[in-house]
């Protein structure tokens, strides 16, 4: 299982070990690991993935997996990374972002074999306990001490920290400790910014079954992109795993336009591509670095993985066609999920000067003019020279669209 941990490490995936050589010594038969995923909202993001990810990556491996969607600890909020206390949500908002977090997680999870992997909701278990039984049978072994010394929590001190969030800790450990005695769970993965929950859970399970207890935890690094901001943000805001607030597309678009060193970082992340093909892709990507070898695999293989085969292959004949001006081949659902941003109501029987100024193409007609006389202007994939030319209905793609393109890369919609 060293082979393993070194691919972990090759990708760059692991912060933190409890102990790494007791990690590896687990490794060495089965295990059983799990990780946590905050229903805080109604999708998971890329950030999200990265776990997800590494959750494959240990079954794919032979281990088992348990997903624990954060139903109860979704209810008071992880304090971590955050400057003030978060609001807190319904509990119809949050069931309903539960079964919804689950329903991804299903995605990409084999479950086929509970064996394999399973998810669970930790509402379960913490839902019903009492608050005596919380402070008799758990915060007993947590001294005030022990906790102000985790991070998340010092972080927070200065600007407040209510006791609902700094308790937020022991709910965790609870979980591992819970898992640990149902399921056999002997490891927990987080994010690094998890480390304090992550290490209260050894700790909790320790002094409940003796500081011998073969437990054990590791935490995925902060992914940043080489400018040093924060990753899975686009101009559009963050990246989700749900096709309907992040497309297919979109996704695809932001690992193209990723620098050529994260193109290849990306792609040991998030890609289930074994490290000789990773190597062979990055000396091509870098002999020729304007094909963008690997902007495009990385971009297919998480739009793949994510979306599925068709979706991945549609993401890059989307883009082909765009990048050719070929915008006939695009469907009408292709149309408004490229363009919907920028669509802008046009009228039938405009002047190609007055329709390139009312969608953003021209600040005037004088430079209307100019783009078209340049020979600057196609409207749906065709040329347009004529400053007289007028845009009817028949000259709209599915009836209403009018794409103008100018020049290679700026495109514009007006819609009928």
């Amino acid at each position: 299982m060293a082979n393993f941990i070194d691919d972990l490490n090759y990708r760059n995936l692991i912060e933190q070990y409890s102990n790494e050589e007791a990690v590896k010594k687990l490794l060495e038969g089965k295990q059983t690991v799990y990780c946590g995923f905050d229903p805080s909202a109604g999708s998971m993001h890329l950030g999200n993935y990265v776990m997800i990810s590494l959750l494959k990556r240990f079954q794919l491996a032979g281990h088992r997996v348990v997903a624990v969607v954060g139903g109860a600890t979704g209810m008071i909020g992880d304090p971590s990374g955050k400057s003030k206390e978060r609001n807190l949500q319904t509990k119809e908002t949050l069931a309903a972002n539960t079964a919804s977090i689950k329903a991804q997680l299903e995605k990409y999870i084999d479950l086929s074999d509970p064996e394999k992997g399973m998810i669970v909701n930790n509402y379960d278990w913490l839902g019903s306990m009492s608050t005596i039984d919380f402070l008799r049978d758990y915060g007993k072994y947590f001294s005030i001490n022990y906790m102000l010394s985790k991070e998340i929590v010092k972080s927070r001190l200065e600007a407040g920290i209510s006791f609902t969030e700094f308790a937020y800790q022991i709910l965790q450990s609870i979980d591992f400790y819970h898992l640990h005695h149902e399921y056999g769970v002997n490891m927990q993965l987080g994010g690094n910014d998890q480390w304090g929950n992550l290490t209260s859970g050894l700790e909790l399970i320790r002094k409940i079954d003796g500081q011998d207890e073969e437990v054990e935890c590791m935490t995925a690094k902060l992914l940043l992109r080489s400018d040093g901001k924060k990753f899975g943000k686009s101009e559009k805001g963050a990246l989700f795993l749900d096709a309907k607030l992040t497309s297919p597309y979109a996704l695809y678009q932001y690992f193209m336009n990723v620098t050529d060193e994260d193109a290849i970082r990306f792609l040991k992340v998030f890609s289930f591509l074994p490290k000789e093909e990773i190597e062979d892709i990055a000396r091509e990507h870098f002999a020729n670095p304007g094909a963008r070898i690997g902007q495009k695999k990385v971009a297919y293989e998480v739009t793949k993985d994510i979306h599925g085969k068709e979706a991945a292959e549609e993401a890059i004949a989307m883009t082909a066609a765009l990048f050719s001006g070929n915008v006939q081949d695009l469907k009408e659902n292709e149309i408004e999920e490229v363009f919907s941003d920028m669509k802008k109501a046009v009228k039938p029987g405009m002047n190609i000067l007055d329709l390139l100024v009312a969608v953003g193409e021209a600040s005037s007609k004088s430079q209307a003019k100019r783009d078209v006389q340049g020979n600057s202007i196609s409207i749906n994939g065709v040329k347009v020279t004529d400053i007289a030319k007028v845009i009817n209905a028949e000259d709209a793609m599915y009836g209403k669209y009018v794409i103008v393109r100018r020049g290679k890369k700026n495109y514009y919609l007006g819609s009928f």
